[in-house]
């Protein structure tokens, strides 16, 4: 780095300036920012930075110029996310600050496998589509593009909180929240049974790979937009009885422009046993229909623009359109041996 410049971990003071440089970011790429400062709080200072190592760099007079983060999600699944200011650096200088940024997360990510006794783990890092630097930095540092992603939203309407606005589910399914006790916690069984829709409707997806209920339960939660009450499961009837088909798992999104908030669709699984009923567009609907009645004035979601089930076609149809598209980095590093 240059001289008088400085690498330490970030603290809450950081936030607003970090906040800054991720909006920077943003507006560089796509021309608009939509950063929440409490997830970028939580994982500095909060729960979010329980499963993260970072470090932030500043420059001689002590402003923040990049920042990188190194999530230990699961066996074998690192994050890795860098960011580094836009106008401030040189092209020089800003090639040179990220590739030391990769380079570290790559270092921690070893740290982290081999504290879990693996030989090595996936670094899944990202990029938007439209972002050549970005994209330049993690091709110097190895990693490949593996996919693209559709990050779609669809307008959400006070009339769609109307009784008989949205369809209702087809005969035999039922959507239901995830039950909870007087005291408002959840019920332990239907959160296992989210978890287990998810983890079984995805097994045949790409990159998947087993989450334990526990790095599940704890991964959502540190989101400051977790909400248990944006949580749903399919029923499905089979054979006389109404078994588990499908399951959604949603968060609430900050106001926008208008002071408006939203709903993000985080997940949504349907289970093979339950495919070709309609399953997830009940759970959509019943997305809908309850960002409606809390005012909400969006929906949000991300899909995978090669699904093998092609769920972009579905969305499209339900009045979702695509707002940017992002891409998916992965590079494979195992521990070196001696």
């Amino acid at each position: 780095m240059p001289s008088g410049w400085h690498a330490r971990v970030p603290s809450p003071d950081d936030v607003p300036a970090l906040v800054d440089l991720a909006e920077a970011h943003q507006r560089a790429v796509k021309g608009s920012a939509s950063v929440d400062a409490a997830t970028v709080e939580s994982n500095v200072a909060g729960t979010g930075s329980w499963t993260r190592q970072q470090v932030v760099v500043t420059d001689g007079d002590g402003a923040v110029r990049g920042w990188a983060a190194v999530h230990d999600r699961a066996a074998g699944r690192t994050l890795v996310e860098v960011t580094v200011a836009v106008d401030e650096l040189s092209a020089a200088d800003a090639n040179a600050l990220a590739a030391t940024l990769f380079a570290w997360a790559e270092e921690v990510g070893l740290d982290i496998a081999a504290g879990r006794e693996l030989d090595g783990t996936q670094l899944d890092s990202g990029a938007y589509a439209a972002d050549p630097r970005q994209r330049g930095w993690l091709a110097a540092a190895r990693y490949r593009q593996t996919r693209t992603w559709l990050q779609m939203s669809r307008p959400v309407t006070s009339a769609e909180a109307r009784d008989g606005a949205l369809p209702a589910p087809r005969d035999g399914v039922t959507i239901r929240r995830v039950a909870k006790h007087e005291n408002g916690t959840p019920v332990a069984a239907d959160l296992q049974t989210v978890h287990r829709m998810l983890e079984e409707s995805f097994a045949d997806h790409f990159n998947s790979y087993r989450e334990s209920f526990p790095e599940f339960l704890s991964r959502l939660r540190e989101d400051p937009g977790h909400r248990w009450d944006h949580w749903w499961i399919a029923e499905v009837e089979v054979d006389g009885e109404m078994v588990p088909g499908g399951a959604l798992v949603g968060t609430i999104l900050p106001p926008d422009a208008s002071g408006a908030g939203g709903s993000y669709v985080d997940y949504i699984g349907v289970h093979r046993l339950a495919r070709g009923r309609g399953v997830a567009k009940a759970l959509l609907h019943t997305v809908i229909r309850d960002a409606a009645e809390r005012g909400h004035n969006r929906v949000g979601l991300e899909v995978d623009a090669d699904s093998p089930t092609g769920a972009d076609g579905l969305y499209l149809s339900m009045g979702w359109t695509t707002s940017y598209k992002t891409e998916s980095w992965h590079r494979d590093v195992t521990t070196p041996t001696t």
